[in-house]
Formats: structure tokens, sequence, C-alpha cells
């Protein structure tokens, strides 16, 4: 599995205002050719958000979505190991935890509190329904990677819930948030597995797979005597613009193809194509565990063709054909950015900056398409980062802070603070549990053109710096 703490370092970068981090760009020959970023292993799918919480408003989780606020990047799994019990599984990378011999035993340890809170989410709201809280004392192995911790919780069939995972790093002093949602709807659905790798059977806690990569699936409810892999073709399309009211394209057709295996936990499963991969117990079963290929290359940013197609958001279907159709791609990209930026220098901050957001679109996003392909990735990669967010037990809103406007009261000038907000509601899909749609009847004004004319500009566009513009 990817090891994360890098994204600490590209974050640095994520808004126009930042400093480069030459460290993490480079330009190839007279071009602005750019290598974005190369993860160890790349696959990046996460249903939960984390970040260390320093925004004033107490319903404000727009630090959800802060990359430059988490320190620590952990990883969660939940299994529902029977009809009362499920087990919350947090893995933490060794590069991310501070380790510190300022102890009495003189060795390397990393000290961490956590606790959670379950909440039952119903009609009527949400009710607590169990808490736990563990103390971490991590004595560095040189030799390990990560470590793996599971805390076991009070779940009741066939409901919904959300688990509140809060982490308190006793050395840095700093406070991780996370929010971990899962179900207990059916015994066949994807809390009821556990992907493993086949060699070294560790948990995967991130079912993107790539070619020649080995896998197990283990299920533990009940004896299964069947495995059916159902293979769908990716959709490889990009949502409509906010300002359309066309719904965004979704997998509503058949899979291209499905094999039946007689089911064992220890079976090497590979998937050698881009696409998904539903796993089931009986053929016409909605409920299994999905694997994802998103290419050999994601997520990393490494070649002109994948660099082209996150274009469709601000060039012409003509312009895109042309550029990868380009004898030369990577010169035809670089006079893409140049014609935009004006010169070379202004060129390279929009691509560190176009190519960081999709970078973490993929981190935060991904659902059963590539997190830049979704509708938060969307908005994420043309507007930035909200400066708001709040959740909903059916979805989450972002608002984008517009220009302060001065108002008058007694004599004295107030600045009042308004916002663009963009609604995303949760879609059940049973391959992904990261799934948002964007509501576009609740958004008559997105200012998309606006926001496209600027970075066609050179600018990145920033609601709050209209002079800019």
């Amino acid at each position: 599995m990817p090891n994360y703490a890098g994204l600490e370092s590209v974050g640095k970068i994520i808004d126009r205002t930042s400093k480069p981090n030459q460290k993490m760009n480079r330009i190839f020959t007279s071009g602005i050719y750019f290598l974005l970023f190369v993860f160890t292993a790349g696959c990046i799918l996460i249903t939960s958000c984390t970040t260390t919480q320093t925004a004033v408003d107490s319903k404000d989780l727009s630090y959800l979505y802060n990359p430059t606020k988490s320190s620590i990047k952990p990883r969660y799994s939940v299994l529902n190991e029977s009809e009362t019990s499920s087990v919350l599984a947090i893995k933490f990378f060794a590069a991310d935890l501070f380790f510190s011999e300022a102890n009495p035993q003189g060795i390397p340890t990393a000290e961490l509190l956590i606790t959670v809170k379950l909440y039952k989410i119903g009609a009527s709201g949400r009710s607590l329904s169990d808490t736990a809280t563990i103390s971490l004392n991590i004595v560095k192995n040189e030799s390990a990677t990560d470590y793996v911790y599971k805390i076991p919780l009070r779940a009741e069939p066939g409901s919904v819930y959300t688990a509140e995972v809060k982490m308190l790093d006793k050395l840095r002093l700093e406070v991780i948030q996370s929010f971990v949602q899962f179900n207990t709807l059916t015994p066949y659905n994807r809390y009821n597995y556990m992907a493993m790798g086949h060699i070294g059977k560790k948990e995967i806690f991130n079912p993107v797979v790539h070619v020649n990569e080995f896998v197990n699936l283990d299920y533990l409810r009940s004896p299964a005597d069947s495995l059916y892999i159902a293979y769908y073709k990716p959709l490889d399309v990009v949502p409509y613009p906010p300002s359309m009211l066309l719904p965004e394209k979704v997998i509503d057709y058949d899979p291209d193809t499905v094999i039946a295996l007689r089911y064992s936990d220890t079976i090497p499963l590979m998937f050698p194509n881009a696409g998904l991969y539903f796993c089931s117990l009986e053929k016409d079963l909605q409920d299994g565990f999905t694997f994802f290929n998103f290419g050999e290359k994601f997520p990393m940013i490494t070649t002109p063709e994948i660099m082209i197609k996150p274009l469709a958001y601000l060039a012409s279907e003509d312009e895109i054909n042309d550029l990868l159709s380009a004898a030369r791609q990577k010169l035809a990209l670089d006079d893409f950015w140049i014609k935009c930026a004006g010169n070379v220098d202004k060129a390279r901050e929009l691509i560190r900056i176009y190519y960081t957001r999709i970078l973490y679109s993929n981190y935060y996003f991904t659902s059963f398409k590539e997190g830049w392909r979704t509708e938060r990735g969307m908005i994420y990669i043309i507007y930035g980062p909200p400066d708001k967010v709040y959740k909903s037990s059916d979805g989450e809103s972002w608002g984008y802070r517009k220009p302060f406007i001065k108002s008058s009261w007694g004599g004295s000038y107030h600045l009042k603070d308004d916002y663009l907000w963009f609604n995303f509601r949760i879609r059940t899909d049973k391959f992904s549990d990261n799934d948002f749609y964007l509501s576009r009847s609740e958004t008559l004004v997105t200012l998309w053109d606006q926001a496209i004319a600027s970075w066609r500009k050179g600018i990145v566009f920033r609601l709050d710096n209209p002079e800019d513009l």
C-alpha cells in the first residue's frame, strides 16, 4: 500500500498564494512538461476524510479538504464481524508518525489518544450508539512501514452508521478528526468482506489495484460456495458544468463479462484491465465488494496523455482531440499552458496548482471513477478547496467566500460574509460509498464561465480576488 506522507508537502502549493515546491516539479527541455508526484505504489480510494481542526465555526468542516492541516493521514476499514459487532481498523503509516525518545525508556515512541463515537443515522437524525477510547504508545520498528490497530464497536443489523474518530497526537499536540461511514443493512455488502494481499496476507485498506497485483477476498460471515466477478468497463466521462441542469452519468449499463469461481479465501485474484470488478456470492446479487483498476499509472500524473484528459474542464472537445492526436503531445501540452499563461513562469504556476488539485481530487473523491472525474472533483479543481463545508446525514454543502460586502449600522461599517454554495447529496451505489452528486437545481448562479475564462487568461480563479479578473 502507498505511503501518503508526501501529500503534506504537496498541499503547500494547492493554493495559488503558496510558494512553489521545486522538489515536486520538473520542467523537461524547453517546455513545461510536469511530473507532479510519484508514490511508492499508486492507489487511492478513500471513504473518509482526515485533517487537523483549526476552524472557528464549530460546524464548519472545510478543514477536511485542506491537505496542509494534517500530519497524520490514517486509513480506515470497517468489517461487520457478526450481527452485533463491527470492527474499525485504523492504519498508520510509519513515515507520518512522530517518534520521540523523550520517555523513561529512551525508546523512539509515538503517543496517540484515539476516541471514537459511533452514531446511528436514522430518519429523525443521529443517535449515539457506542463509544471507545484507546491510548497508543507505538514503539518504532525500523522494518515496519505501517501499524494497524482495531477497535470493536457495537452495531445493530439493518442500520447506517457514522464513526466520528478523533486522534490526539500527544507529542505534536495536534487533533486529527475523521468521519468513517458504514452500514449493516445486509450481510452481503462490502462491509462483510476483507481484502488482503495474496503474498503478505496484510489487509488492504484500499480497493484500487493494478495489473499483476494479486489479492485475496475473504468473506467472514458464513460459508460461501461460489464467487461471481462482474467486469464493468470504465466510465471515462467528465461531468457537465455546474451551470447545466444535466445529471452526472453513472454506471447504468450491464457488465461486460461475468465469471464464476469456486469460492476460497486463498484464491489469488488479479484484475488485468481498467474498469470495475464487482464481486458477489450470487450472480444477480446487488451487494458485494468492488475492486477498481484505473490504469497502470493511477494516481500518478506522469505522461502527457494523462495530463491532457483532465483539461476537459478548461478546453473544448476539439482542443482535447487535437492535443491527444498531436505527434508530440508534450510540446502541444506545453503550448496550451503557455498560451493560457502568456509566459513560461506563469504557466509553471498554473500547472502546479491545477495538477495538484487533480491529485487531491483523486485522494478525496474517488468513487466508481477517478476523483477528478467526479462532480466534487470538478468543483475542487476549478474553484479550489472550499472555504466552508457543512455535512449532514444525506450530503455536504461547500461554500466559497465572495468579496466582502460593506454594510453600515449606527454610523459604523461592518464586513459581511457571503458565499457561493454547492450542495452535494450522497448517492446509494453498489460500487462505492464515496459517491456524491451535485444538486444542480439548488445552485442557480455558479460563475462557471467566469472561472473558466480566468483560467484561460492565466489567472487561478478565486471569488475573493475580483481584481484579478
